[in-house]
């Protein structure tokens, strides 16, 4: 089989077990497959020696017969992911040249599970963006194209890269972050599946930090039982990240049965939102019709503070960001300026900042700086933290009156052109994220499903959204609703 890197995780793990194939053989295919898409910059470290290493140690795992379901597996990290003796720069030019002495917990529990790290993944900068065009490496490219078009398209962001790779066959899987929809809103843009779970399932320790009460690690797979399956890998409590769960994690695939009947599942009157592109509208319409006719009740409810989520998150994303990024001062790793005669450390620091930071980067550090200031500090910051409690308990509310999930959109249209939104206003960008940052900004798990096309052929995706802490429920309610929506669209091969 010459087209091995076609498979998902599910399939290829099935095909391993019977002896139908290698984890050498799959991972040669992915490797083939990565340096023939050069065109996409998907990957922007690639670690072929690891790969085939770490896939010679999981056949004979798998020979041994004692073997975890993503053993042998090839997949891809983001580059936000510090990954042992293996550049980990979060796409910024200000940690050109950092390779960390030490693992991420997820990218160590995937590799304790016997995945093959095929290579780093592009992303925007810190993870600030969402369409992968604030990268040190450069724009990640979606593999597909409108039709009769030739122009390259956004794969989305922050993830970009993890989705591009996933959606070219690349890889079998890919890590993503989310801290206001960067796993969520790439995969609606590319035609796969991605999960955020609950905040605090997954460590969040080793993962370069942007705004530490939102992020959160997951994954980006070709379909919801590869979610399922790659996501219990991640999984885990870690004594190192203070707010990571002391939970048992579930075997979510196990949990994947496509029955829905009798779950309420909840539809947003606030998500209705003016100048929603009438495709849109159609697909949310007939995913609710899908569900129903799954046997889900579909209720109509009311998340009455929705409107202001947008403005909070961009409260406290930058607030926390700027106190996170202050690490990067040119001191002890990643870049530093060169310094003139005369200059002392005030002048380091803002040469190395100005030259090791983008715009978009700055942008948000000097936000979260502004409202964080003494001054500011209650009209912005503490009123946006209200706010969040106010969309917290929004949910809560839902969830205590008998709701089992959410229903939205993912994104509030289809991928645009790369280069289209970068010269507007960048709250134009900012309102990729409406549908997502609520989730966020609550701590709950989302996920998105491709569920159909728009007029040029390009993917539309869905957003469930689940109750805390039940990851197998939500992912149940995806697979029935991945099942009935029958999405099998690829782009074709142009790269």
């Amino acid at each position: 089989m010459s087209d091995l890197n076609k498979l998902g995780l599910a399939e290829a793990r099935d095909l391993l077990r019977k002896g139908e194939t290698t984890s050498v053989e799959l991972t040669e295919s992915c490797l083939s497959a990565i340096d023939a898409a050069d065109a996409l910059n998907a990957f922007v470290h690639k670690t072929p020696e690891i790969a085939l290493e770490r896939a010679k140690a999981a056949d004979a795992r798998i020979a041994e017969g004692d073997a975890p379901a993503m053993c042998g597996l090839p997949i891809g990290i983001k580059d936000l992911f510090c990954t042992k003796g293996v550049p980990s720069q979060a796409a910024s030019r200000i940690l050109e040249g950092f390779k960390p002495e030490y693992e991420s917990t997820v990218s160590q529990n995937l590799a304790d599970a016997g995945a093959v790290m095929l290579g780093k993944l592009n992303m925007d900068e810190f993870a600030m963006g969402s369409s992968n065009e604030t990268s040190a490496y450069g724009n990640a490219i979606s593999p597909w194209r409108r039709d009769g078009d030739t122009a390259d398209i956004t794969p989305g962001g922050s993830s970009g890269g993890s989705a591009s790779a996933v959606s070219a066959d690349l890889c079998l899987a890919a890590t993503g972050t989310d801290t206001g929809g960067s796993i969520r809103q790439p995969a609606a843009f590319t035609g796969i599946t991605g999960i955020k779970p609950t905040y605090g399932r997954c460590s969040r320790w080793g993962v370069v930090a942007f705004a530490s009460s939102l992020d959160q690690a997951g994954p980006m797979t070709k379909n919801v039982r590869d979610a399922a399956i790659m996501l219990e890998a991640m999984c885990s409590h870690d004594p190192k990240d203070s707010t990571s769960a002391d939970l048992a994690v579930p075997n979510f695939e196990a949990m994947l049965t496509g029955d829905i009947k009798g779950k309420k599942i909840g539809i947003p009157k606030e998500y209705r939102m003016d100048g929603m592109p009438g495709e849109i509208e159609k697909l949310w319409a007939e995913g609710a019709e899908m569900l129903k006719a799954a046997g889900a009740e579909i209720v109509d409810i009311s998340l009455p503070h929705t409107k202001y989520a947008l403005p909070a998150y961009y409260v406290i994303a930058p607030a926390e960001a700027s106190s996170n990024l202050a690490r990067y001062d040119g001191v002890r790793y990643g870049h530093r300026a060169k310094l003139e005669a005369g200059d002392g450390i005030t002048e380091m620091y803002e040469k190395t900042r100005a030259q090791g930071f983008g715009t978009e980067v700055q942008r948000r550090v000097m936000v979260g700086t502004y409202v964080l200031s003494a001054g500011f500090y209650d009209a912005y910051y503490n009123r946006a933290r209200k706010v969040r409690t106010l969309i917290k308990k929004d949910f809560e509310d839902v969830f205590a009156a008998g709701v089992d999930a959410i229903l939205t959109p993912a994104t509030p249209s289809a991928a645009f052109g790369l280069g289209e939104m970068t010269d507007a206003d960048p709250v134009q960008m900012y309102l990729n994220d409406v549908f997502t940052v609520t989730v966020n900004l609550a701590g709950l798990p989302g996920i998105a499903v491709p569920t159909g096309v728009n007029a040029q052929g390009l993917p539309l995706g869905l957003q469930l959204i689940g109750r805390p802490w039940e990851e197998g429920d939500l992912l149940n309610t995806a697979y029935a609703l991945e099942g009935a929506a029958g999405f099998v669209a690829k782009p074709g091969k142009w790269w």
